[in-house]
């Protein structure tokens, strides 16, 4: 009697979870969004080994995204920003700048384009108007290619091989986590911070083995990296699909 009580409890259950979940689903299968963010590109490479705050410059980025179930979205974006790195922002254990970056005396500036693709999960469904969590985390990872055109200087004489100036074309791997709150049925606002690992060391133009450069300025087994961290709003728009049985007989719609 017992078993059977416990294995119709545990029935009642998982149909109820389906339910729901599958009532999510369909919910959030036919949304898709268009938005625009503001927020700022930090770069990470020989002329910042750490990331820091104070590099952050302007980006904006425009993004497309689709629901394609409960949890999974994807999203396709285009983003703009600039980039700036200094030696003399680099500290060391004294609080003084570090030895290698006070010897190199080097800084980065220019600006960099990116396309990427990235798929989001999503931890809760927050375009579910009757839930009343309207809000999720979520993380995502995917793929980019960027362009980036940047110039590289110094102020030691002795250094002429890290005045450099160039544009390179490159692949990345986007990754990160980020906040959305549905602000009504159709606005949304976002935040999001999330790591661009670049297949290259060639953003500052400093790798220590090309160029005339050695180990001694520049680290050979490492590549660089940057960062998008901004906020966000979109506009969210609804396609309902209707079922096959009432597209054969309008008139039960009516």
């Amino acid at each position: 009697m017992t078993k059977a009580i416990l294995f119709k409890t545990l029935l009642v259950c998982s149909v109820q979870t389906g339910s729901i979940f599958f009532a999510q689903s369909a919910s959030a299968q036919y949304t898709s969004e268009v938005g625009l963010g503001l927020g700022g590109l930090v770069y990470k490479g020989e002329l910042s080994p750490g990331y820091q705050f104070k590099n952050n410059r302007p980006a904006i980025t425009a993004f497309y995204r689709r629901d394609i179930s409960a949890p999974i979205t994807l999203r396709g974006a285009f983003t703009a920003g600039l980039l700036r790195a200094d030696d003399g922002n680099v500290e060391g254990a004294t609080n003084a700048v570090a030895p290698l970056p006070a010897y190199r005396q080097a800084n980065m500036k220019g600006s960099l384009y990116e396309v990427s693709a990235v798929a989001e999960y999503n931890f809760f469904d927050y375009h579910y108007r009757k839930a009343k969590i309207h809000f999720t985390p979520y993380v995502f990872v995917g793929v980019a290619g960027f362009l980036s055109s940047t110039t590289t200087a110094t102020n030691n004489a002795a250094l002429p091989a890290l005045n450099q100036k160039g544009t390179m074309v490159g692949l990345a791997v986007p990754a990160g986590f980020g906040f959305k709150y549905a602000l009504s049925n159709r606005w949304n606002l976002g935040l999001e911070a999330g790591a661009r690992k670049v297949f290259s060391d060639q953003l500052d133009h400093i790798d220590g083995k090309t160029q005339g450069q050695t180990d001694i300025v520049g680290n050979p087994h490492d590549k660089d990296w940057y960062f998008f961290n901004g906020i966000s709003i979109s506009y969210t728009f609804y396609k309902i699909n209707c079922p096959p049985q009432y597209k054969s007989n309008p008139r039960l719609l009516q």
